[in-house]
């Protein structure tokens, strides 16, 4: 509730507007009914017809005007709040730490980002103004009908309380009903976002049917959740419908007889059933807001829930306090007893002590698990040491803005991800002031020329979801020149030659070793021809540094790597791990 008053709180002037028009109109509506009990006594007395027909005809067309003003700034202000909170929302899952995300399905985020805040949008706008409208409405008339007779008043209080009280209990199955139909919705979201993004992956193992069978449980549950949420809210409007029918007819037996026996007139019976009929608005109106609150309520929790999920801190400069900026040359990169696990984990690195001189190349290799990744993840400060530290150039890693440390480090992944859009797009991620000669220079290096020139469009190319249209080598050589437009003082490289062809791989390898961009590098690699021409080779085993030197020194001292470079060294296209590499 207080994400929602806090949320409807920034557009109060306007909210009140909305809720003075909703009065206004209920206003006109109340009056219509005393309007045509006028007409018909003045019908009745053969009297000037004029005058009332006129004032009826005011309140119907002034009643019209102002709902439909009030609902056009209803909906003007929902869409403006929606706005607010999913660019707040964006910020903030942007902002979320690696192993969060890590945690979280990306389907699930995008349901609260999209479908959740719709459901807050009704509650935190329309619904506090038609609540209030609604009851305003329902107690005037209750009023006028007391007025001109009290007799079917008491009729009518006594019908709508003992058959519609009764639905009032449902409201909150209302809630929880809905939230269970958000997060089911989410589920088919999380179910969709896995199938399609490894669509190549489930297609090439006939994996379709299999797939479509998780989704189709998925949106069953969706729907099973969305059934119960229907008929709980079905149970309160039949509810008010039943009180609001058998009212009438009550009303309708009770006041005929007293018209019957002259102690009503005509008139008074029609006014009072007249406002019979006009409670269904209101009522129907209160019985809405209500439900939607309650769903509301149900996507606030969700969406209140992603607020108090970390995000990472230093990554807005102009937000965060100054500290320590990575020098813009290569730095020296020092691990001194770094030690990392994961919550509830074994520890992945255990008294980690290895130094990378200044503008250096030092090579990091292993078993699968050994903690490579683990340590480019934590120079970028994805995930914080559980105990010792990481330095630059003699400056504790902790103690540098994450924004600052990231703008002199380039990065190059496994994977390769490419992003959705354009060429232009993906090469400038990180570096949107750079030049067009700069451009065209770290092309040239990573042998793009060529692509750019046979795509239609150039630059602005359209590559597809995951950057689908290139292929892997593709892939992997925009992801470096993405890199060394940056111009980083730290290069890390992790398995950056994978997808290539040993031509392009050794073209580039003077690019990668650092020594054309001034850059510190630290690799992770396989390849003995990459691992061999670095200045240090880092032997991971067992979560420990198991060995440090050149490959020459290593293959004469430590048995673990001497045997890896033999089996190498008897096919000459294996890694250093005896797997082969994956083609281009």
């Amino acid at each position: 509730m207080r994400y929602l008053l806090r949320h409807a709180s920034e557009h109060r002037p306007l909210l009140a507007t909305c809720l003075l028009l909703a009065l206004l109109g209920s206003a006109a509506g109340l009056a219509q009914p005393l309007a045509a009990q006028a007409v018909i006594d003045a019908l009745g007395r053969g009297g000037a017809l004029l005058t009332p027909v006129l004032l009826l005809s005011l309140l119907v067309v002034g009643s019209a005007i102002a709902q439909g003003v009030d609902a056009y700034l209803l909906d003007r202000t929902g869409e403006h709040m929606v706005l607010r909170i999913r660019r707040e929302l964006a910020a903030h899952l942007v902002r979320l730490r690696i192993p969060v995300l890590d945690a979280r399905s990306p389907g699930d985020l995008v349901t609260r980002a999209t479908s959740d805040t719709g459901l807050v949008r009704h509650a935190a706008t329309t619904a506090p103004v038609h609540l209030v409208n609604g009851a305003v409405g329902i107690v005037g008339a209750l009023v006028l009908m007391a007025v001109l007779d009290v007799r079917l008043f008491l009729v009518t209080v006594v019908v709508l309380v003992v058959v519609g009280a009764p639905a009032a209990l449902v409201l909150p199955r209302i809630r929880r009903a809905s939230e269970d139909a958000q997060t089911a919705v989410g589920a088919v979201g999380s179910s969709l976002d896995r199938a399609l993004g490894a669509a190549r992956t489930v297609k090439a193992h006939g994996a379709e049917q299999r797939e479509q069978a998780v989704i189709d449980a998925a949106s069953g549950r969706a729907f099973r959740a969305g059934v119960v949420q229907a008929r709980w809210e079905a149970v309160m409007l039949a509810g008010a419908e039943l009180a609001l029918q058998v009212s009438f007819l009550v009303v309708l037996a009770v006041g005929g007889g007293l018209v019957a026996t002259g102690s009503m007139t005509v008139a008074t019976l029609v006014a009072f059933l007249l406002y019979l009929f006009y409670l269904a608005n209101p009522l129907t109106e209160l019985t809405t807001a209500v439900g939607s609150v309650q769903q509301g309520l149900g996507a606030a929790r969700r969406l209140a829930e992603v607020e108090t999920l970390p995000v990472e801190d230093g990554v807005d400069p102009q937000a965060a306090p100054a500290r320590p900026a990575l020098a813009p040359a290569a730095p020296e990169v020092v691990f001194d007893d770094v030690r990392f696990a994961h919550p509830g984990r074994p520890e992945v690195l255990r008294g980690v002590r290895f130094t990378v001189p200044a503008g250096s190349r030092v090579a990091l290799v292993g078993a699968s698990g050994a903690g490579k990744s683990t340590v480019l993840a934590l120079l970028l400060r994805f995930l914080e040491p559980t105990g010792g530290t990481v330095r630059l150039d003699g400056t504790d890693l902790a103690t540098i803005l994450r924004s600052a440390l990231r703008e002199r480090i380039g990065l190059v992944e496994q994977d390769s991800p490419v992003l959705d859009g354009t060429l232009r797009e993906n090469l400038l991620l990180g570096a949107p002031q750079a030049t067009d000669d700069e451009l065209a220079e770290v092309l040239r290096l990573t042998r793009l020329t060529k692509l750019v020139d046979r795509l239609p469009q150039g630059f602005d190319t359209p590559v597809g979801a995951r950057g689908v249209t290139l292929s892997g080598g593709e892939r992997q050589r925009v992801t470096i020149a993405r890199a060394l437009l940056r111009r980083p003082g730290l290069l890390l490289l992790d398995e950056a030659t994978a997808h290539l062809d040993s031509t392009t791989e050794e073209a580039l390898h003077e690019v990668l070793a650092g020594r054309s961009t001034g850059s510190t590098v630290i690799v992770v690699a396989h390849r003995l021809r990459t691992v061999r021409d670095a200045d240090a080779i880092v032997v991971l085993d067992a979560d420990r540094v198991r060995a440090v030197g050149t490959h020459e020194e290593l293959v004469t001292t430590d048995e673990l790597y001497r045997s890896l470079a033999a089996a190498q060294s008897t096919a000459p296209r294996r890694d250093v791990l005896g797997t082969v590499p994956p083609p281009s």
